[in-house]
């Protein structure tokens, strides 16, 4: 199957222009980083920087809170100090989430516009 996919592509930048086939191999998948790094291109990207600053901050403060939880005998403390520690957490999960499902969106839309790419052409050659 991937060969197939490979030999469509190169039809597909065999037949564009230089700046076309430029854009065509920008849409290319992406690895983890470079994925990661997408996140702060575009209109989303002062709330994703504000998101990582909140993440970056509850990691500190669930640390505080793990230690806080080891150096207390208290029982009351131990549940506080529990209970605030797993709020943290469920705070990152959220907002790390909501991160992922940002990448996998850029993804999405990357793989559509390589689709309207190959619409395109395909339009163009029969017309021709």
């Amino acid at each position: 199957m991937s060969n197939e996919t490979e030999k469509i592509d190169a039809l597909i930048k065999e037949a564009l222009t230089k700046e076309e086939a430029k854009f065509y191999t920008d849409l290319d998948e992406q690895n983890l980083f470079q994925m990661l790094g997408g996140l702060f291109e575009g209109k989303m990207k002062w709330i994703i920087l504000i998101m990582n600053i909140v993440i970056m901050s509850v990691f500190g403060f669930f640390i505080y809170c793990g230690i806080q939880f080891f150096n207390t005998d208290v029982t009351n403390e131990l549940i506080k100090w529990g209970v605030a520690g797993t709020f943290c957490m469920l705070i990152i999960s959220m907002l790390k989430l909501f991160l992922w499902n940002q990448m996998d969106k850029n993804s999405l839309k990357r793989e559509l516009k390589r689709i309207e790419l190959q619409i395109s052409f395909l339009a163009n050659k029969m017309e021709k």
